[in-house]
């Protein structure tokens, strides 16, 4: 694999400056500096969405570009998800939402696996979108089941 910087800026933007070249497991990487962005400061909405518009044409521009309908070294999709993935929930649930983001990512269940065959970098950039959206509400529903009171709920 190895460092590779793309010539054209969608180019730059959908790798992340290249970071999508680093290793074999491009998507890793590009959700854990996007961990480590949002561990330094909370990324808010108001950024996760212009960047997910961003994603949607630097992506499709690239994979045209390439020739190739979803390039792994494509990772500012992952940035947009694990951003989602954390949006709002408190520094000590980082951890686990990354991890549950990641399985996710890979497993792509319904309804990741559907966002997913959207045409272009709609596709690209949506099994992200929904998948972070997914991880976040797992997470806040684990949470409140177990520290929210949701058990005594359902069992009183």
């Amino acid at each position: 694999m190895g460092y590779r910087m793309p010539e054209t800026w969608q180019g730059k933007i959908s790798t992340l400056g290249g970071l999508g070249f680093l290793t074999g497991m491009p998507g890793t990487v590009g959700s854990v500096a996007a961990f480590l962005v949002a561990m330094v400061h909370p990324v808010p909405l108001w950024i996760i969405l212009p960047a997910a518009a961003l994603s949607v044409w630097a992506s499709e521009g690239y994979s045209r570009r390439e020739g190739r309908e979803d390039p792994p070294e494509v990772v500012a999709d992952e940035a947009v998800g694990t951003w989602l993935a954390l949006w709002g929930l408190p520094l000590g649930y980082g951890l686990p939402a990354l991890f549950l983001f990641r399985v996710i990512d890979i497993i792509k269940p319904i309804p990741v696996s559907t966002a997913e065959k959207l045409p272009g970098g709609w596709g690209i950039v949506a099994d992200d979108v929904v998948g972070g959206l997914m991880t976040n509400a797992l997470i806040r529903g684990v949470s409140w089941l177990f520290f929210g009171g949701g058990l005594h709920f359902f069992l009183r």
